[in-house]
């Protein structure tokens, strides 16, 4: 088996951040995490709810090849291959401007209210299928996200995908300058937090300080046809950088002219410079294709194949957490189960609709079950950090124009009882203060045949009620079981 290449020297972390090193070392990865952490691996102590200092002695127990450190851990060996900085997270952070420094990659740096991390893996699989690719893991976008996601980028990476997230003024631009992007994209603007922001013009100004980190000849990549659109289309001129927009509106550079919606996938004819381009990618979703939209006008901007692009799109699916559908078999003999489609990752109005858009266009099973009819039911978590108006928008979901189609809605959390004790008594399930309390109850709540969607922000915990479905029977993915 031929070993990993090195990542980084010892004296190479050194040059970057101006660390000492308490010996020679070279690592071929970058970790922050014990549970996760691989032979070879610098582990960086952050702290955060705890100390990764605590940490050092299993890091280098499980392999590590040196741990960044700010002092030397109590009890620590002499000849512990240490490298210490002043501070660590600025340690990482040099160490991940070092790492886009000395890349020679295309670089994408995408943000938005909703869909970063579902266009961020779309454009994973585009950029895959024409060189290599390097993309952040999971949702790495924050102050220590993204220096990790640089600093673990390899030396020969073609393309880059980085993941840039915020919920604070000011955090943006800090991480558009460290990424410097050949292209910037905003998948969306929306009502997402609002405790931080006066409204979602302000919102839509934080997002479009991605722009300032765009390299010389760079491209804004703008959803046009929202409220928003102009204040983005004007901090991209400001930057003097070359402008592509997506869209429905007839003015969009990349226009969706045409969507259809199966039980399986999203289909999409779109215009860009008077051609007809297909694709479609594999979710019902009017979100998802949008963001497939925002993913080809990023891969046209870097000057990607686009009839490779379109096709490799189409292998997308959704990541657990973010709309993933799987079957969940109570009898694989006679395969009866349920569907499930777990979008329990993270909420706000605008992807809570979106996500009830796909449960309605699903198919339940008939006759299957207890019951004659196969049902789409939805089970809603409190939607976080909305700010004063919060109950306000969790009360109007129950405005939804095609919300009759779902058969019955359970809620977990003080903020969905709003919704809650509005709703139809007719659809009215059971609510419950906490998911953990109503994932206690999932037995009840399902029957064969049915379509089931799990919806919450991640610090609601309604991944609880996603777990506790799963062990009801055995999970597989949805796609491609016959019914």
């Amino acid at each position: 088996m031929t070993a990993n290449p090195a990542l980084w020297s010892s004296a190479d972390i050194e040059a970057a951040t101006g660390g000492k090193a308490s010996r020679a070392f070279a690592v071929t990865g970058v970790s922050i995490d014990t549970r996760t952490i691989q032979p070879g691996d610098l582990f960086v102590a952050l702290k955060d709810v705890r100390d990764g200092h605590d940490f050092v002695a299993t890091a280098l127990a499980k392999g590590a090849a040196a741990a960044m450190v700010s002092h030397r851990p109590e009890g620590m060996a002499a000849d512990a291959p240490l490298f210490i900085v002043p501070d660590v997270l600025a340690g990482l952070t040099d160490l991940g401007g070092a790492g886009r420094a000395r890349s020679r990659a295309k670089v994408i740096a995408v943000t938005g209210s909703v869909g970063k991390t579902s266009t961020k893996e779309m454009l994973r699989i585009i950029l895959a299928g024409q060189g290599k690719t390097h993309a952040a893991e999971a949702s790495y976008n924050n102050h220590w996200g993204v220096p990790l996601t640089l600093a673990r980028m390899p030396q020969d990476a073609e393309f880059a995908v980085i993941e840039v997230g915020m919920n604070h003024p000011g955090e943006i631009e800090p991480l558009a300058r460290l990424t410097r992007p050949h292209v910037a994209l905003i998948t969306t603007i929306a009502a997402a937090h609002l405790e931080a922001f006066a409204d979602m013009n302000g919102i839509a100004i934080e997002k479009s300080s991605l722009f300032k980190g765009l390299e010389p000849g760079g491209t804004a990549v703008v959803p046009l046809g929202l409220d928003q659109s102009p204040l983005m289309l004007h901090a991209a001129k400001a930057q003097g950088c070359k402008i592509v927009t997506f869209g429905a509106s007839p003015a969009a550079d990349w226009r969706q002219k045409q969507l259809s919606l199966s039980d399986r996938a999203s289909a999409t004819r779109a215009v860009r410079s008077g051609h007809d381009i297909l694709f479609k990618v594999m979710s019902p979703g009017r979100h998802f294709a949008m963001n497939g939209l925002g993913a080809l006008a990023a891969a046209e901007a870097l000057g990607l194949d686009l009839a490779i692009a379109a096709t490799d799109l189409g292998h997308w699916t959704p990541p657990s957490g973010r709309g993933l559908r799987e079957r969940i078999l109570l009898d694989p003999v006679e395969n009866l189960g349920f569907d499930l489609i777990d979008d329990a990752f993270n909420a706000n109005p605008a992807s809570l609709s979106a996500a009830l858009d796909v449960l309605i266009a699903a198919c339940p099973e008939d006759g299957c079950g207890r019951l004659a009819k196969g049902r789409r039911i939805a089970i809603l978590g409190d939607m976080l950090e909305l700010g004063p108006t919060e109950m306000d928008l969790h009360r109007a979901v129950a405005k939804h124009p095609n919300l009759s189609a779902i058969s019955v809605i359970h809620c977990a959390g003080p903020r969905m009882r709003a919704l809650y004790d509005i709703l139809p008594r007719s659809q009215r399930g059971e609510w419950a203060a906490t998911a953990e309390a109503l994932a206690s109850r999932v037995r009840s709540l399902v029957d064969a045949g049915d379509i089931i969607l799990v919806k919450g922000s991640k610090g609601a915990k309604v991944s609880l009620v996603v777990d506790a479905f799963r062990k009801l029977g055995q999970s597989t993915a949805a796609r491609g079981i016959g019914r």
